[in-house]
């Protein structure tokens, strides 16, 4: 392959050299892309190759979550309840002890941890399901001791001395796999959503609105990004799970969440719970990913999409949810980062699940063929309109799974993974020499369009290098991203997919060192570049 280095060169060559022999008078804007500056000075271009971090965080996240490991939920583990008259963590490590003392709980949880996902199960998550990432869902008492004490799990602090050293390994252990882990804060003090999963069985949501708890889900999530930022293979931090809808204050955590962590490493992705509102949390989104006031975090909001609870869902038949699915995330705007900032969305959790009373109306269809039907359309959707999915759940005592199985659901071919995903090597690489070859005219082709388009139909003193200079780099991000796995980059066979492209365009913007009125002309070529790899490489 011609390498990433000698094409960023001579784009930042053309760059420079449009740049100064640009007449500066120049300066009529399209309404539709007015900026507040106009005499803003170009700064020199940093854009440097992807890195084989950039690539685990900003490709498409084909993965599912690895369920109840450092966060138990009783009707995925029911092994790690003696008891079993309560469902959540802190009945299963209470009720251990009881029956076993705190030295046999710690060994038991311990024991659980660093075994529960094997060795086996990552390379089947690799190999077979061609996962680029994992949701691990994490809680405060897995930080350690010192993290437990004026909560209810202060007696059983003890078992969870070694907890965090567990989250480590298994962080490493899939990084070695060329998978990705995006440390999910599941279970927060207090708890954000009064649910089971959120490490007690309160059923209140007493994070929002209390001091200490909000004071201590920062402390955590602190420590979590100081000791992220030194980490290989973390794709990104989430602060919160499942919010409450309308949770009171949770913008206000998120604000003061971002602005403490942006201190430590302002290169981690963060992640933020929608509350059950994407198009509130869209709009967040949007403001902190701005070029001119936004924060320098790259920021994705995760949303959860379920059809099995409500009754609106229970009375509906398969096929119609089918539909819905294919409406799901259309409040996401076309991608635009100048105008409006960047808006990345992540489906973090979903499932194959349908209520039984939604299975009755199958009206003459398998239950087998509906299942593969919603899993696939689920898959479709969300490649095409979201960074990244993860399905709930992997790992469970009853496995497959079912319809809560990312296992089974593969296995069945309901969930299917970006077809680049599962292309060989030498495949990758033949398609990247097929669209190495017409590189060229292609470039032409499009560049020669927008010059067209803009000087037929808009007449003006327009700057189209950048457009052409965006391209360049679209284009060999696009296929630095496919051919990482040909180029050693990172393991395995398979070729990625920009699947986090609103941030990752929002990066590269602000690495071009470009500013003004025609900065949207970089953005569009950018976006027309990779679209063009992606054409020629026909992925």
């Amino acid at each position: 392959m011609k390498s990433y280095l000698s094409k960023a060169k001579a784009a930042a060559h053309d760059f420079h050299h449009h740049h100064h022999n640009q007449d500066s008078s120049k300066s009529e804007k399209f309404p539709a892309h007015q900026q507040t500056a106009v005499n803003v000075t170009d700064q020199p271009s940093t854009i440097q190759q992807p890195s084989a971090s950039d690539i685990l965080r900003y490709r498409y996240h084909h993965g599912t979550n690895v369920g109840s490991v450092f966060v138990l939920e009783q009707w995925l583990t029911p092994y790690m309840y003696p008891d079993g008259s309560q469902s959540a963590e802190l009945a299963a490590v209470t009720s251990t002890i009881k029956q076993i003392g705190i030295n046999g709980a710690q060994a038991k949880f311990e024991n659980h941890w660093n075994t529960y996902v094997s060795d086996a199960d990552l390379d089947w998550l690799a190999n077979t399901a061609h996962c680029t990432s994992i949701r691990l869902p994490i809680g405060y008492f897995t930080l350690g001791p010192a993290y437990c004490q004026n909560t209810p799990f202060a007696q059983a602090a003890q078992v969870y001395t070694n907890a965090w050293a567990a989250v480590k390994k298994l962080v490493s252990r899939a990084r070695s796999r060329g998978i990705g882990t995006l440390l999910d804060f599941h279970a927060l003090p207090g708890s954000a959503n009064g649910g089971d999963h959120s490490g007690t069985n309160s059923g209140k949501a007493e994070l929002w609105g209390n001091k200490s708890n909000l004071d201590l889900a920062l402390r955590c999530l602190l420590f979590i990004a100081n000791e992220a930022k030194a980490w290989d293979g973390v794709i990104g931090i989430q602060l919160c799970n499942e919010a409450d809808h309308g949770a009171k204050g949770m913008y206000a955590f998120y604000d003061s969440a971002l602005a403490q962590m942006g201190q430590i490493d302002k290169t981690m992705p963060i992640y933020i719970s929608d509350a059950w509102d994407l198009g509130q949390a869209s709009a967040y989104c949007n403001g902190k990913n701005s070029l001119s006031t936004g924060v320098a975090n790259p920021l994705l909001i995760d949303t959860h999409l379920y059809w099995c609870f409500s009754d609106a869902d229970k009375a509906k038949t398969p096929q119609q949810i089918c539909q819905d699915v294919g409406e799901k995330l259309s409040v996401l705007k076309d991608g635009n980062v100048v105008d409006h900032g960047a808006c990345q969305v992540i489906v973090g959790e979903y499932s194959c699940v349908l209520a039984e009373d939604c299975w009755a109306r199958c009206g003459g269809d398998s239950k087998a063929d509906l299942v593969n039907a919603f899993g696939q359309t689920q898959s479709r959707r969300y490649q095409d309109k979201a960074g990244g999915s993860f399905f709930w759940t992997y790992r469970m005592d009853w496995m497959d799974g079912g319809e809560w199985g990312f296992a089974q659901q593969t296995k069945s071919g309901a969930i299917k993974p970006p077809a680049s995903l599962a292309l060989g090597n030498s495949d990758v690489q033949s398609r990247i020499s097929n669209a190495q070859a017409n590189q060229n005219s292609r470039m032409q082709a499009t560049v020669s369009a927008h010059y067209q388009y803009w000087d037929t139909n808009h007449p003006g003193n327009y700057e189209h290098w950048r457009y052409e200079n965006g391209w360049k780099v679209g284009f060999a991000d696009a296929e630095a991203f496919f051919g990482s796995r040909v180029s050693g980059g990172l393991q395995g066979t398979g070729g990625d997919k920009i699947g986090c492209l609103d941030i990752w365009v929002k990066k590269r913007i602000v690495e071009s060192g470009m500013a003004g009125p025609f900065l949207w002309e970089f953005e569009q070529g950018l976006r027309h570049g990779v679209r063009d790899f992606y054409a020629l490489a026909e992925i």
